[in-house]
């Protein structure tokens, strides 16, 4: 008798913690499994922050992390819709190898030799970037239509696709290195000249922050107009509070790593600036290639909750033959979703070519592994039929600060390699417990 009146108290608390849990996470609408992923990257960070010595949390490795996380980001925008479909790529890592030697010998060769276009010429790097683009855009609807209206598995296609084009990659060079890339193409890339500088990243965050409320006022006008449920007043003003405040973190982060000190220095001769006693503080600011993936997630996400093609996607994962029964041209649309996988792969090796200042035959090596992984941890299933992209550019981050900070504790790429196969089949065994309790 006595345990059970004691017990009974804690229950009653535990009971009234869970259900207040309960009552924040439906009033705010949060998806528990996103906030497990910022959880989860949280506990990450300060790890190997605290095993790096202080050196993982710095405005420097953030802000290389963000420019080294930017290419995978991309490519898992798309891997979502693929993986949604109950499809698979495994190509993307030699598409972005293939394109990125196409842009690197027009811009680098045939436009200077053969057209006789002159370096710094600004039509080279446009040229270059719209040939990558068309490149990617075929190959990836070259896929397509393998797979849906030959009926090949996308699993044989893409595998096929992984070896043909890493191979054309080599044999387009004969396994040269081609570099150096055009001045304003490798903006794309990052560095102090890829990044828009202090005022410019204030201002987007502004721009950024002012969207968000916009955003949530306009959702809460359409709740009313159609007489759906609202969200409480002080849960809107958490949600916009909580994006804002992380915004305004990220750009001063941005802002808080400055140039390299002989840049500053050549940068204060070439336009007469004095460099004062203390030095000359300036800021990168968020970079060019950052912007790139946040666009293209923006825009990503517009396409998979706005548009019909978006809906269809997640039709065709959720019941093919109904999807086909309901009138859905399934094959179209999946040929479709590898034209944007090809197109996004061509974005990424843009990026990637320009950050390296070169396209090289390893370039894009184990890319797929790496964006299959970001879209299933960011809560993709392989079953199909759900899948975000937010959550996947955040599975991209997710691994990506995984990699860097086992660089930084000077881990072999042997190990590196077994965590993050780790790391994906856990997410997967997650997925598949997590699918079964809803």
């Amino acid at each position: 008798m006595t345990d059970t009146t004691s017990g009974a108290p804690v229950d009653r608390a535990r009971a009234s913690d869970l259900s207040a849990v309960g009552r924040f996470l439906k009033a705010t609408e949060l998806d528990t499994r996103m906030l497990g992923m910022v959880g989860a990257l949280l506990i990450i960070w300060i790890g190997l922050h605290l095993l790096s010595g202080g050196l993982f949390l710095t405005p420097r490795n953030l802000w290389n992390l963000s420019v080294q996380s930017s290419s995978v980001a991309v490519m898992a925008t798309g891997m979502v819709l693929v993986i949604v479909t109950r499809n698979i790529d495994l190509s993307v890592g030699s598409i972005l190898g293939f394109v990125g030697m196409v842009m690197g010998v027009t811009q680098a060769e045939f436009l200077p030799r053969v057209l006789g276009l002159p370096l710094g010429d600004p039509w080279i790097w446009v040229i270059a970037l719209a040939a990558g683009l068309v490149v990617g855009a075929a190959i990836g609807a070259l896929h397509g239509f393998l797979i849906a209206y030959l009926s090949i598995p996308a699993f044989i296609v893409t595998l096929g696709g992984l070896l043909v084009w890493r191979g054309a990659a080599w044999w387009m060079t004969s396994g040269r290195t081609v570099a150096p890339m055009d001045a304003t193409f490798r903006l794309m890339g990052g560095g102090p000249d890829g990044a828009i500088g202090s005022t410019w990243s204030w201002v987007i965050g502004l721009v950024a922050c002012a969207a968000v409320v916009v955003m949530l006022l306009n959702g809460r006008r359409q709740r009313k107009r159609f007489k759906f449920p609202l969200r409480p007043v002080w849960a809107e003003f958490f949600l916009g509070a909580v994006t804002c405040a992380a915004i305004v973190a990220a750009v001063w982060v941005v802002n808080s790593y400055p140039w390299p000190v002989n840049i500053v220095r050549r940068y204060a001769e070439a336009n007469g600036i004095a460099i004062p006693e203390g030095g000359l503080f300036i800021a990168h600011g968020i970079a060019i290639p950052v912007l790139i993936a946040i666009a293209v997630g923006v825009v990503m996400t517009f396409i998979t909750t706005r548009t019909r093609f978006g809906r269809y996607v997640f039709a065709i994962g959720g019941n093919p033959e109904a999807a086909e029964l309901a009138g859905i041209n399934t094959r179209w649309v999946v040929l479709k979703i590898f034209m944007v996988m090809g197109l996004l792969a061509a974005v990424a090796s843009a990026i990637s070519t320009a950050r390296l200042n070169a396209a090289t035959n390893a370039q894009g090596t184990l890319d797929e592994l790496l964006t299959i992984a970001a879209a299933v941890i960011g809560g993709t299933s392989l079953a199909g039929g759900s899948g975000t992209i937010a959550g996947a550019m955040l599975g991209a981050l997710l691994m990506q600060s995984l990699q860097s900070g086992m660089v930084l504790l000077g881990i072999d790429t042997p190990l590196q390699n077994i965590v993050v196969g780790l790391v994906l089949v856990v997410a997967v065994w997650l997925d598949t417990i997590y699918r079964k309790r809803i």
